[in-house]
């Protein structure tokens, strides 16, 4: 490397509920001397954070422009509705849309759920971001629907949440440029999808010292094992002595007959 060249480096950017700690935590122990810096993004903006080079991949929601990027979907949320702790839906483990038809359903302008119709009664007006329309949920307002990540991140003691069962969901996926995977792409890749060291693409897994000696043992035993139907190298003294008493001992008459009588004289 000559003195102009930048040391190599990795950005991982990820949208508001994501967890990229573990896979980090892997990538610190695997390539230690490739650091990695996490960037937050919302979630409208994680396209052009990858697109324009603020970040090497990242951690974002469905859909993405497929003629652009590449994505690895990694899991698929649940989404519940935010209440306060107070609220009648609480005496329910879950909930339908039906249940909120008459309550006031925010619909932030961060939206992630992709709605074709918003369900319950519209609000005023729509809050800019998330973590407003959780200022209104907690002043009694209105109700609010989100990925249950997102409600976990914007948890109040005041609030609490129910699983709404027929409800959009939304995926979160590993994304980049398609015309960006680097090394250092796949090396993350593979940390996503669980590979081991030795699994990783275009690594050829290393032979253990235990394989090893096991092998040289197996070869060696090859040689030395005795033949199907013979008995092992060497005879015992046993043996040998049972061989000997078996070839001196008188034989038996055949068919048990009777020798001649002697004449007598």
């Amino acid at each position: 490397m000559t003195g102009t060249e930048a040391p190599p480096s990795f950005r991982l950017a990820y949208v508001p509920g994501a967890t990229p700690a573990k896979w980090a935590r892997i990538w610190n122990e695997r390539l230690p001397d490739v650091p990695l810096t996490l960037v937050q993004v919302s979630a409208a903006e994680a396209a052009d954070a990858l697109r324009g080079g603020a970040a090497d991949a990242g951690l974002v929601r469905l859909p993405v422009d497929r003629t652009v990027f590449s994505a690895i979907p990694l899991y698929t949320e649940a989404t519940v509705v935010v209440v306060p702790k107070d609220h009648v839906v609480t005496a329910a483990d879950e909930v339908s849309l039906a249940d909120l038809a008459d309550e006031v359903v925010f619909h932030p302008l961060d939206d992630v759920l992709g709605w074709e119709q918003p369900p319950g009664l519209p609000a005023f007006e729509r809050p800019a971001t998330t973590a407003d329309a959780v200022e209104l949920v907690a002043a009694g307002v209105g109700v609010l629907l989100v990925p249950q990540s997102l409600a976990r991140l914007h948890h109040r003691r005041d609030l609490t949440y129910r699983p709404v069962v027929d409800a959009p969901q939304s995926s979160v996926a590993l994304s980049w440029p398609e015309d960006a995977t680097t090394d250092l792409v796949e090396e993350f890749i593979g940390i996503v999808r669980g590979r081991t060291v030795n699994s990783w693409r275009g690594r050829t897994p290393a032979q253990t010292p235990a394989a090893s000696e096991r092998g040289r043992s197996d070869t060696g035993g090859a040689r030395r094992k005795p033949t199907a139907g013979k008995p092992a190298s060497g005879k015992t003294a046993a043996g040998k002595s049972a061989g000997r008493s078996q070839r001196s001992a008188p034989k038996a008459p055949k068919g048990g007959k009777r020798g001649k009588p002697r004449r007598r004289s």
